[in-house]
């Protein structure tokens, strides 16, 4: 019998002082990548701190001041459209975010190839609003721009969001030159991976949908002989219009080879789909 994990209530004071925690190693990663990679390589791949970049080069300012300058009133804008818990991080981020930035400004670059610079700033910054979000948190910026955009305009959230990315990057382009504005891209395909690999999890957990005529022998098989859960769905034949049972059953990538073989040797007629998880809560595997 597996044992079972404590759940941390959501409202629990221990979560939230790890939700805090998270957007504060979060914001501090985020700001060690913008200025080990993306600032001293003029890649402005989109947000407060692409902005941030080309005001720098452009004109000199700190990027920790505009990113505060323009994080603030943004943030008091956008707080009627929040809900209180989420205005209190996006407060927060807005802050922290900037001075994360401040304290690792003397960092001095890792490389001046802008195509590493745009690879492992785009990670870098991906693992840090990856961070961020799992912690339910929120660093600001244009992503309070992009709601009010969202809410005003029609266009959907993700529409939104890239239009204010998209403005960065040409004018990055403009500034600099196009080739900046490429990497720029990069950078951002990179962290918009790197965010869903942080936030789904990186596993090889894969999805059985077994369709077979010996269904309680292989629930029974899967339940107690590969000690997994297996649930029960309603089908029909699209051909016959019988109806009949699916079974479908989660497996890390090391059991599929031996669910494979049981199901095969309890029914070789069987039909088997696996499809890939990418994030798989509860019993027996990541708890929640």
């Amino acid at each position: 019998m597996r044992k079972k994990r404590a759940i941390i209530p959501m409202d629990s004071p221990r979560r939230k002082v790890m939700e805090y925690f998270m957007l504060i190693i979060g914001s501090l990663v985020l700001a060690t990548s913008f200025n080990l990679f993306l600032n001293p390589n003029q890649i402005a791949s989109g947000g407060v701190s692409g902005l941030s970049t080309i005001l720098y080069n452009l004109l000199g300012w700190p990027p920790a001041i505009v990113q505060w300058a323009v994080n603030i009133p943004l943030l008091l804008i956008g707080f009627k459209m929040l809900d209180k818990q989420t205005s209190v991080k996006a407060a927060v981020g807005s802050v922290v975010l900037p001075l994360c930035v401040m304290l690792t400004s003397q960092l001095q670059p890792l490389t001046t190839n802008p195509l590493l610079a745009s690879i492992y700033g785009g990670i870098g910054v991906g693992l840090g609003i990856g961070i961020v979000f799992r912690g339910r948190g929120s660093t600001g910026g244009f992503a309070i721009a992009s709601q009010i955009l969202h809410k005003y305009s029609g266009l959907s959230l993700g529409a939104s969001v890239a239009v204010f990315d998209g403005l960065v990057i040409a004018l990055a382009g403009i500034v600099f030159d196009a080739e900046r504005a490429l990497f720029a891209l990069i950078a951002l395909f990179v962290t918009s991976k790197t965010i869903d690999i942080v936030q789904m999890g990186w596993n090889t957990t894969k999805v059985a949908y077994i369709i077979s005529n010996e269904t309680e022998t292989l629930r029974e098989t899967i339940l107690y002989d590969l000690d997994r859960g297996v649930t029960l769905l309603d089908a029909a034949g699209g051909y016959t219009g019988d109806e009949r049972k699916v079974l479908m059953a989660v497996v890390s990538q090391s059991e599929v080879s031996k669910l494979k073989m049981m199901v095969r040797s309890v029914d070789p007629d069987s039909f088997i789909i696996l499809c890939p998880a990418h994030e798989v809560i509860g019993e027996g595997f990541r708890p929640v």
